[in-house]
């Protein structure tokens, strides 16, 4: 564990950065971090999620002043070198979290090519579903006494009488 002895205030963030995902921790840290302040971090990933983001930050972080120092890679980007490395490893980090979403887009084609099925599970079985069929045609039951019968959501019933609409047009 690293030693935060130092820090004046420590923010730690409980959501993923990733897709844009709002990071109320980091935000608050943005606002409180003063101007000659060193920003600390554990990891290099765990503040930015690519090179334009981390620019970004270390944008942020020129503008006030403030120098950024990543305990786990031993960066500090008080001094030349520090800076040099540290925008080396952003490059490289972003390459891995490419060559990573890659290698997964790939093998989610090749499964798919292989007849794997992804997501949920349909709760109903064709004869289920042929038989809620029937009963929507029937209209004998409500939308909801027919998922208390079938044991789906309503949302479930309005779907499967939403598809039999079109499939008779």
């Amino acid at each position: 564990m690293a030693n935060f002895a130092n820090c004046d205030r420590i923010f730690e963030e409980k959501v993923s950065g990733r897709r844009g995902a709002p990071r109320p921790a980091l935000q608050e840290a943005w606002a409180y971090v003063r101007n000659g302040d060193v920003f600390v971090v554990t990891k290099l990933d765990r503040l930015a999620r690519s090179v334009h983001d981390l620019m970004m930050i270390t944008q942020t972080l020129q503008d006030k002043n403030c120098d950024l120092k990543v305990l786990d890679q031993e960066l500090d980007t008080s001094t030349p070198t520090g800076r040099l490395i540290f925008h080396v490893l952003a490059v490289i980090g972003e390459f891995e979290r490419e060559l990573i979403t890659e290698r997964i887009n790939e093998g989610r084609k090749r499964a798919m090519a292989a007849g794997v099925k992804f997501g949920r599970k349909p709760k109903l079985s064709k004869l289920e579903e042929k038989s809620l069929a029937s009963w929507i045609k029937e209209e004998a039951l409500s939308k909801e006494e027919l998922a208390e019968k079938f044991n789906v959501s309503v949302t479930t019933t309005y779907r499967r009488v939403a598809t039999l609409k079109k499939s008779a047009a």
